[in-house]
């Protein structure tokens, strides 16, 4: 009911409304709230602050300076390693070699990781436990992965034995052939990254309505065509996913060149900018000219997988 309340001449006049808490009340409610979510954040917070943040920001004052830790004193050097880094043939070596890995990595674990997921989008049990198989690499580490192929693809493995006993007088050299340690290291890589694109895809699989693929089937589609027109356009999520993580792996892949080749064979033949990066620093201790190529490689990737990211959400929008 309306509140009531008599003038200086008798009449009835509505009482003022009542002044309303809810704002109070409802900001006494939030504060609390805001407190328990920054004091759980506050861990996650303070270690990407730390061991990112202040890193980077380190690395970004050292590549201006000439820091050697073992030929101190640290001078400011402006823009002068960068300079030298765009002269040196060694740094735009590595940076072929990654951007060859990086552009097989990406496109053979996304066909492959697509065509594998196809055949196991099935919901019996062995499919079920196929997954979990091709799913394996993905969570051992690279130093593992690197000693089991590196057993493999050696000129006296298992590879070039089992081709010896077909009758192979002379099996290529996967490890020391300068013309083949590249490729075979980004096979590695690529082997290692099929699985996750595997389920990336099978996740987007079975997100597709059957009731498209039903309804595609009884307008007369073939199967490649309701793949064209149904299934690859609801998997353009599962797309940018595996290939913005490809494009990350490839251009920071280290581990697989430090156990395998350490580089070899020859002179940079398989070094990335990762291990070039490592080696100038803790081989060569120049910090700020390692620093230099850090920062580049950091803008590099940050730039290649913000425009793959933006034209691949844009395809999602368009289909």
């Amino acid at each position: 009911m309306t509140a009531t309340q008599h003038g200086p001449r008798g009449e009835v006049v509505p009482a003022a409304p009542r002044p309303s808490h809810a704002p109070a009340r409802r900001a006494s409610r939030i504060g609390p709230r805001l407190g328990r979510f920054g004091l759980f954040a506050l861990p996650g917070l303070l270690a990407y602050v730390v061991f990112v943040l202040i890193p980077i920001g380190m690395t970004g004052y050292y590549s201006f300076t000439n820091r050697n830790p073992f030929n101190p004193p640290t001078k400011w050097v402006g823009l002068r390693n960068y300079g030298e880094l765009f002269g040196d043939q060694e740094f735009r070596q590595a940076l072929l070699n990654t951007v060859i890995i990086t552009v097989i990595v990406t496109l053979l674990a996304n066909v492959g990781g697509l065509l594998i997921a196809m055949l196991l989008d099935r919901p019996t049990k062995l499919y079920v436990a196929l997954r979990g198989i091709f799913f394996t690499p993905v969570v051992l580490s690279a130093v593992v992965i690197s000693v089991i192929w590196q057993a493999v693809l050696t000129d006296d493995g298992l590879l070039n034995s089992l081709l010896r006993g077909l009758g192979v007088e002379r099996p290529p050299g996967w490890l020391s052939d300068p013309d083949l340690a590249l490729y075979s290291i980004a096979w590695i890589l690529t082997w290692q990254m099929l699985g996750f694109c595997v389920v990336v895809y099978l996740a987007g699989l079975q997100g597709v309505p059957r009731e498209l693929q039903e309804a595609a089937a009884i307008d007369g589609a073939g199967r490649l065509a309701r793949f064209r027109s149904v299934t690859w356009p609801m998997l353009a999520p599962a797309l940018t996913i595996n290939t913005v993580m490809l494009l990350i792996t490839g251009f920071k892949a280290y581990d697989q060149i430090q156990v395998i080749t350490n580089g070899g064979p020859g002179t940079g033949t398989t070094s990335t900018m990762a291990f070039q990066i490592v080696q100038t620093a803790f081989t060569g201790n120049h910090i700020g000219y390692s620093s230099a190529m850090a920062a580049v490689m950091l803008a590099l990737v940050a730039t290649v997988s913000v425009i793959v990211l933006r034209l691949l959400q844009r395809r999602e929008v368009t289909q």
